[in-house]
């Protein structure tokens, strides 16, 4: 599990801190890369500009994806990532606080693979960051990447 990085697109500093230490309080130890805008995450995935040196073939296993963000938003960062061939089938978690019903819809529609609310109660933020990483990293079977014959 350790050699799966996850990319965490996060732009509340509190939210990153939380979910930092959720993932830590539950064992789940792999590499964090954190983008703290929609254009840095794209930036990241595409190995563009800042991440251009970054290696294409070492893609995240798992993406939590808000959806309020600066630059871009988390929607259109997800329309990105299902039209590019090198990362349309990466997973992605909207991991949000919105409450907004046309959000949980638009997200399934661009095709995130799991739309999860932030819980309020640290407890229970504590018990879906531990689910989530033992279904997306440990139980869930990860496509091939795009490079590879189906």
């Amino acid at each position: 599990m350790k050699n799966k990085t996850i990319l965490l697109v996060e732009d509340n500093p509190d939210d990153e801190a939380l979910t930092l230490r959720a993932l830590s309080k539950n064992n789940i130890m792999n590499e964090v890369m954190v983008a703290h805008d929609g254009a840095e995450a794209l930036d990241y995935l595409l190995c563009r500009n800042a991440h251009a040196g970054r290696d294409p073939e070492r893609q995240p296993a798992l993406i939590l994806l808000d959806l309020k963000l600066p630059k871009v938003d988390g929607l259109d960062v997800l329309r990105e990532i299902r039209a590019n061939p090198s990362t349309q089938l990466l997973r992605v978690v909207i991991l949000t606080s919105s409450k907004e019903e046309q959000d949980l819809i638009k997200g399934y529609r661009l095709g995130a693979n799991s739309y999860i609310r932030k819980p309020v109660d640290f407890g229970q933020f504590m018990e879906a960051v531990r689910q989530l990483g033992l279904y997306w990293l440990v139980l869930n079977e990860a496509p091939p990447s795009a490079g590879e014959p189906v």
